[in-house]
């Protein structure tokens, strides 16, 4: 009785151990491969398998996430001689685990040294000046090489990232001089520009300043022709309409002169008379008139003026009772 049990606790543990041999859980993000008698016979993805116990044994645990790591500093001398500091980041990923668990020993340490020995290539094919400012086309070339020396292993690496270039303190004090000059000598040259620029803008006002100017004195003197003209035009028909009034007075006088009446005459004696005394009185030049001037000839003539006024205005009814009486 006693063997019995014992044999079945043996067998017990011995399925538990052919159990525990057999099944195999797999995380996500990682593959295992497999190998039978120490050959290479499959991969487990992630999930739920199981292998042939005390036959089958899992090879290497591969993780299939991105993987970064950093390369380490390293001296570079560049095509014109000059040495700087160097160091970067990778980014790489396995997208088949049995090449890279096989084909290459230590993959993370082989796609370091193959990094940095391109680094040293590529970089020390350019001159500072490229090397400061160029690092896009760096990282491309980096990750074009070492991505094909890869491809074999199983890998791809996705990014190459130069982190840092260190160049020497001295040359670094020399690019610091350089760059303040550069900086200087641009100022000088801006400030001459906005200088001629003021200039420019300066004599552009001030010739638009003289045109309007121009302008405005052309405007001015064509209202003043005009004006002087309109004038003119106006004096002009003035003085007609004053001929006029003249002639149909003098018709007038010489009407009444034929009638006999000499009294319109001596009105346009005076008011002759009395226009010539009102133009001496307007003279600047003369405060005092001396003249001969006899007063009763005067009266004499402003008599007759009012005598030749009441016969023009005369009322047209003062003659009817007159032709009422011829009748």
């Amino acid at each position: 009785m006693y063997a019995f049990e014992t044999t079945l606790v043996c067998l017990l543990a011995l399925a538990v151990i052919f159990l525990f041999k057999a099944v195999k859980v797999v995380p996500q993000g990682y593959e295992y491969t497999v190998e039978r008698f120490g050959r290479y016979v499959q991969t487990l993805t992630p999930g739920l398998h199981i292998i042939v116990p005390f036959v089958d044994r899992i090879g290497s645990r591969i993780n299939m996430m991105e993987l970064v790591f950093d390369v380490p500093s390293q001296d570079v001398i560049t095509k014109d001689n000059a040495v700087v500091t160097v160091d970067g980041v990778i980014f790489y990923q396995i997208l088949d685990a049995s090449k890279s668990a096989y084909e290459v020993s230590d993959l993370k340490n082989a796609i370091m040294k193959l990094t940095m020995t391109n680094i040293r290539t590529v970089m020390g094919s350019m001159v500072l000046d490229e090397l400061l400012s160029l690092r896009e086309t760096i990282n491309a070339r980096l990750l074009y090489v070492v991505d094909e020396a890869t491809s074999p292993w199983g890998t791809k690496v996705t990014r190459i990232e130069i982190k840092d270039i260190k160049p020497p303190r001295d040359l670094i004090d020399s690019m610091a001089r350089q760059m303040k000059a550069e900086r200087e000598k641009r100022a000088l040259i801006l400030e001459s520009e906005g200088e001629r620029q003021s200039a420019i803008l300066e004599a552009e006002g001030e010739r638009q300043a003289r045109i309007n100017r121009a302008e405005g004195l052309k405007q001015s003197m064509i209202l003043e022709a005009e004006g002087r003209r309109e004038s003119a035009q106006r004096d002009a028909e003035a003085r007609e309409r004053l001929a006029q009034a003249e002639a149909q007075a003098t018709l007038v006088v010489s009407e009444a002169i034929g009638k006999g009446n000499t009294q319109a005459l001596n009105y346009f004696i005076a008011q002759k008379y009395v226009e010539a005394l009102q133009e001496f009185a307007r003279s600047p030049n003369q405060k005092m008139i001396m003249m001969p001037l006899e007063t009763s000839s005067l009266i004499g003539t402003i008599a007759s003026i009012a005598e030749l006024t009441k016969d023009t205005l005369k009322p047209a009814s003062s003659a009817t009772p007159k032709t009422k009486d011829k009748a």
